[in-house]
This record gives structure tokens, sequence and C-alpha cells, in this order.
């Protein structure tokens, strides 16, 4: 609990992919948000695969040291037919996600129409779209970018609005 007594939550939010694994963290204290930190994991497709998935796997380890969060949202893959960038996706989601066991935090994941539909209010948001969202609902001063980044904040706050003490009508 929080000195005012509310139920203080952070979240990880996770937007994996091998070339850029956005993350973010989000604070939730009663039906207040904060974001306290977001960016990017960049891997060179120079990198030999091991490397990049391990570059994600240390660089998400230490975001997590570093805040300190509880619970993680991360987005599912959907890349319809396009197979290798669905496997290289999950690659990347899976060395993510052995940071989180490490760290045994509790896990959400959420299909990006999910995702999208939860704070945005329709699953059929754009990177814009969701980039305003994140601005307005956090307070940030601009928009969250890289694009990676503000999915990032997102899956955290689909996460802390399908989890916590009460539901969506904290944004309302």
């Amino acid at each position: 609990m929080a000195a005012s007594g509310k139920q203080r939550t952070v979240a990880l939010g996770i937007d994996p992919g091998l070339a850029n694994t956005g993350w973010g963290i989000v604070e939730r204290e009663g039906a207040r948000f904060r974001c306290l930190a977001y960016g990017c994991i960049s891997t060179s497709p120079d990198m030999e695969l091991s490397r990049r998935l391990m570059k994600i796997h240390e660089q998400m380890g230490a975001i997590i040291e570093r805040y300190r969060p509880t619970c993680v949202g991360i987005e599912t893959i959907w890349f319809g037919e396009n197979i290798t960038a669905a496997f290289a996706t999950g690659q990347a989601r899976g060395a993510a996600l052995v940071a989180c066991a490490e760290a045994a935090l509790s896990v959400g994941e959420y299909a990006p129409k999910n995702i999208k539909n939860t704070v945005v209010g329709t699953g059929d948001a754009d990177k814009r779209q969701v980039q305003y969202m994140m601005k307005q609902l956090l307070g940030l001063e601009r928009e969250p970018r890289p694009d990676h980044a503000a999915d990032a904040l997102a899956a955290a706050m689909c996460y802390l609005l399908n989890n916590g003490p009460t539901s969506r009508d904290a944004l309302r």
C-alpha cells in the first residue's frame, strides 16, 4: 500500500519484436495512472540471432531490476500469413518473458486488438491513436515515441485495467 492508503501497482508493458521491443512502466495508485518510464530495446540485423535475443533478455532484466514492477502486460503475436516475422517476434517475446519469469512477475497476455479496445475504445485503432491516448491517459507532455514504446505503455495499462481493484471504470 502507498502512504495514501491506496493500493499501488507498478506494471511493465511489452510490445515484443526482434528489431525493436518496446517497453513501458506504468504506476497505478487508486484510479490514478502515471508513466514512470518507457523506451525501446533495439537490435541490429547484423547481430547473430542468439546475441539479439540475449540483448533483449538482459536489457529487459535490467529494466525490471530498476523499476521493480510486480506484473507485466505483453502483446500476443498475430502476423497473418507472415510466418517468418511471427517466428522472429515469438523468439523476442520468449527472451523478454524469461526475464519476467526470473523476477516472478504476474503475466497478462493480450491480443493487440484487445489492448487497443481497452485504451482507445476500438480494436481497430491505429498507432497514432494509441500514442495520443497514452499521452492523454498518462498526462504526458508529448506522445510517446517510438510507437513500440506507446504500444508497450498501452499493454501495461491493459493489464492494470483488467486486473486491478477496480475495472475500466477508472478511466471514466
